[in-house]
């Protein structure tokens, strides 16, 4: 039985439940710890619902569960339409996985009004949540636009030195971004008279909307706008004043959910409705994408600063998000997933760690450290294990998703995977220098000699990281069972897309689609 007809409001339920939270936040009056255990519950309350998704998704169901579509304002023509698939539910659960932690990790380190901060954590889970099953144009631009304040005013009041300076220049990137993708949805509204991405979707498939020259100029103004928002070089240079000078649970969802929007909007927007732009554009995005990787990566290796280390390593691992997503392959597109999951989980855990360790020193200089592994031992296990997750060792997070994305990247170009597997060894040389940098060695300031190890509440914010970051790598089919289908629906839309663009070589047909089939199988079998 559908479970939408049984659960009609889940997805409300969690969308809406920390925004109301949020709202009640506002009656509180100013007791910290009264605030901090509400905020903690209401974010524990949404991980429960969310949970709700995975449990009763149908896997092997392609398309979208959960639908709520119920119309909002009449003129224009607007609707309450939500849903998720196997992409966008994962996303969801890594949300609403994240704000819990964020709250615990900010429980005696907010420099700031303490109520406002919980209520702006709160009204940015609910913003985040809403890009990712929002089904109509006009509310998915709602909610993307809806993120930008908490965040701009997280980054603004409670962040470091230059925080001002961060704030306006996030906020600036990505809402002039924005703009280009606002006229693409007014286009398509005005030649289609609705903002559902399903009616517009079957409008374009069935050929009742012809895009003509206008297609080209959609696809981009799409692309801008998520490309900002990833970011992929050469549109990354708001990333790391905003990670510097952000607090750590702001680092935490601005890496861990936020640029992810930016690739889910590539996936569902400009290979869902423009795929044979897709294809068109493919060779110039991809090679934007491994310069990101290659780049990232490198500029990474030669940061003082650990905060902004770990800013530049996530436009390298960005990249192989949009590498397999324009791979157009099953497995480029199910790693694609994936890499955005553990990155999520890893890179929020490396922001957590330099965020603890602040706390302590008051410094992200990698020079000031060394020796931690004899004050600090347990923490330094922790690092060690987010790290070896993050530049992708077996049975860890990360070596699933990179895995997928090469294979895929493979497949479409031997050149592409070639270059983009010298990612993988970039990252390892700059993570492991850090962390011997910081851990091992001389004492190079005494004040390290006296540095507390994790209590018992930052181990209960960085038990559930490493959890995940095991589990995902050891069991990647809890995943990816749910992401394939949907990934095979993007391989056979863009497919058929793909040759009827003039010049498409012939045998590509039968030999290649035998491949992917024999490959898709193998990857089913994992």
């Amino acid at each position: 039985m559908n479970t939408a007809v049984i659960h009609p409001f889940i997805l409300s339920l969690v969308t809406f439940v920390p925004l109301g939270g949020g709202l009640l936040l506002l009656a509180f009056p100013r007791r910290d710890r009264d605030i901090k255990v509400f905020a903690l519950v209401v974010s524990i309350l949404t991980f429960i619902l969310s949970l709700h998704l995975p449990v009763h998704f149908v896997p092997g169901q392609a398309g979208f569960q959960f639908e709520v579509n119920a119309q909002w304002i009449t003129s224009p023509n607007i609707h309450y339409h939500m849903g998720v698939d196997g992409f966008s539910m994962w996303l969801v659960l890594l949300t609403t996985f994240l704000t819990p932690l964020c709250v615990m990790m900010s429980w005696r380190s907010v420099h700031g009004p303490v109520k406002e901060f919980f209520i702006l954590l709160l009204i940015l889970e609910s913003a985040m949540i809403g890009v990712f099953v929002s089904l109509d144009l006009f509310l998915f631009y709602f909610f993307w636009e809806a993120t930008l304040i908490p965040m701009a005013l997280l980054i603004g009041v409670y962040g470091h030195e230059r925080r001002i300076y961060a704030a306006v220049k996030f906020f600036l990137y990505t809402m002039i971004a924005s703009v280009f993708m606002l006229a693409g949805i007014l286009w398509l509204y005005a030649h289609t008279g609705s903002f559902d991405f399903t009616v517009i979707q079957h409008a374009i498939q069935s050929g009742s909307l012809q895009l003509g020259s206008a297609s080209k100029w959609l696809f981009l103004g799409f692309f801008i706008a998520f490309a900002v928002k990833v970011p992929m070089f050469p549109f990354h240079t708001w990333l790391p004043d905003a990670h510097v000078e952000a607090p750590t649970a702001g680092s935490v969802l601005l890496a861990g959910v936020m640029l992810k929007m930016g690739t889910y909007g590539m996936l569902r927007f400009n290979l869902g409705l423009f795929p044979e732009e897709a294809h068109r554009n493919a060779p110039w995005i991809v090679a934007l994408a491994i310069i990101g990787i290659i780049f990232g990566a490198l500029v990474a290796m030669v940061q003082p600063n650990m905060k902004k280390l770990i800013a530049y390593s996530s436009v390298s691992h960005l990249g192989f998000v949009v590498l397999g997503i324009f791979s157009f392959t099953t497995a480029g597109i199910v790693g694609a997933e994936f890499v955005m999951l553990a990155h999520g989980v890893s890179t929020g855990a490396l922001f957590t760690l330099a965020g603890m360790l602040y706390d302590r020193r008051h410094t992200y200089e990698i020079s000031e450290f060394g020796g931690l592994a004899t004050s600090m031992p347990v923490y330094s296990t922790f690092f060690l294990v987010t790290t070896l997750a993050s530049i992708g060792l077996p049975l860890l997070n990360g070596f699933v998703g990179e895995f997928l994305v090469l294979s895929g990247a493979f497949r479409a170009n031997h050149i592409y995977g070639i270059l983009g597997a010298t990612g993988v060894i970039w990252s390892a040389c700059y993570m492991l220098w850090m962390y011997q940098r910081v851990f091992y060695g001389t004492f190079r300031n005494n004040a390290n000699r006296a540095l507390v190890d994790v209590n018992a509440r930052e181990r209960a914010t960085l038990w559930p990281l490493v959890a995940a970051a095991l589990i995902m790598g050891v069991a990647p089919l809890i995943w990816t069972r749910a992401i394939e289908p949907a990934a095979q629906a993007f391989v056979s839309n863009d497919n058929t897309a793909a040759h009827m663009l003039p010049g498409t070589p012939a045998t590509r047909s039968r030999a290649a689609q035998a491949s992917l089939e024999l490959h898709e199988s193998q990857v089913s079998g994992q």
